[in-house]
């Protein structure tokens, strides 16, 4: 496992390396400061193809949440500042409507420096309110993705999509949100949204981030529909494993050009 320092050094070259200023392979950085470098310079680079990734923040037990619903603090305080530092470095984040009804996310970068990827809905039957905080008025991109005809507020971008089956197909969602200029984007949930993206082979890399406590039951951070019956079918990806401190993190490289970018580039 490796131990990960992402230093004031190391975030100002990961936002450098994300707006094309630089690269991530050279300077003078300690091991754990390279380690950091290897985590999320994946993520911040745009000289490599379109990124689509997903991030899931879980306990021991593979849970996202009580029985009640609580979720609030899942992750750790280093957990969560991974989640955020990823929104830092990507160009969009995607979350389903039952995530936005329920968790009511703002989706912005607090806990680091750097901007607000554009919040990105889908909403395939206009349920979201027009009052949600993820379609609060920022001055970040927002967009929904539905096929209805359900006026949104000035300012909020709609995406039309054709359902298949009374949903969308991702393929569809990520060639739209191509076409707007959104190219590197997080799928932040929720687990069902996710499972959808990796079962259509378009999930390159995933972050499980796995807290130190058990909840015993309550909602799983995935379940796919799409499921071997045999352990030999199952999905293995090359992954590596980082120290954030209160959690630990395994980044999974899902996808043959993914599993090339999770390699070190730091012997």
């Amino acid at each position: 496992m490796h131990q990960i320092d992402v230093s004031e050094k190391v975030w100002q070259r990961l936002l450098e390396v994300r707006s094309g200023q630089t690269c991530a392979c050279c300077g003078d950085f300690s091991e754990s400061e390279r380690a950091a470098l290897d985590l999320y310079s994946p993520i911040a680079r745009r000289d490599n193809q379109k990124l689509v990734m997903g991030q899931i923040g879980q306990s021991l037990d593979g849970r996202v949440a009580t029985v009640t619903g609580d979720a609030g603090e899942v992750s750790g305080p280093d957990g969560m500042v991974h989640l955020h530092r990823i929104r830092a470095l990507v160009d969009g984040v995607i979350i389903g409507v039952k995530t936005a009804l329920h968790d009511n996310p703002r989706l912005t970068v607090r806990h680091c420096e750097g901007d607000n990827p554009a919040r990105i809905v889908i909403d395939p039957n206009g349920r979201l309110p027009n009052d949600s905080p993820v379609l609060a008025d920022d001055g970040t991109r927002r967009l929904v993705i539905q096929a209805v005809e359900t006026t949104r507020p000035d300012g909020v971008e709609v995406i039309r999509v054709e359902t298949h089956d009374g949903q969308f197909a991702p393929n569809e969602i990520v060639n739209a949100l191509h076409s707007e200029g959104i190219e590197n984007l997080l799928v932040e949930g929720g687990s069902y949204t996710i499972a959808k993206f990796i079962e259509s082979e378009l999930l390159g890399r995933l972050h499980i981030s796995i807290a130190p406590l058990l909840i015993g039951r309550g909602p799983s951070g995935l379940t796919m529909s799409d499921h071997p019956e045999t352990l030999a079918n199952a999905i293995r990806p090359e992954t590596l494993s980082y120290s954030l401190g209160s959690d630990v993190v395994f980044d999974c490289g899902l996808l043959p050009e993914a599993i090339e970018a999770t390699k070190p580039l730091h012997g």
